[in-house]
């Protein structure tokens, strides 16, 4: 969703890299407690991937947003 209209939707990459980085944050906080076995803590690679990727998104998408509501005004 965000995909298609990135400067539009931008707001919502926040709530994005908070959750995916809550969740290897979650991740990472068990494993180091000796709660959960390494295996398990593999779903942190794409989540690590996807909250970086949105941090990338949110600081590109900066000039556009501004030229967005511009434009709106």
């Amino acid at each position: 969703m965000i995909g298609s209209n990135p400067a539009r939707l931008r707001p919502l990459m926040i709530p994005a890299i908070l959750e995916k980085l809550g969740y290897v944050g979650t991740l990472i906080v068990m494993y180091l407690g000796a709660r959960i076995p390494a295996a398990d803590t593999q779903p942190v690679v794409p989540d690590l991937l996807l909250g970086v990727l949105f941090i990338v998104a949110f600081v590109r998408t900066r000039n556009a947003s501004w030229k967005a509501r511009l434009a709106a005004n």
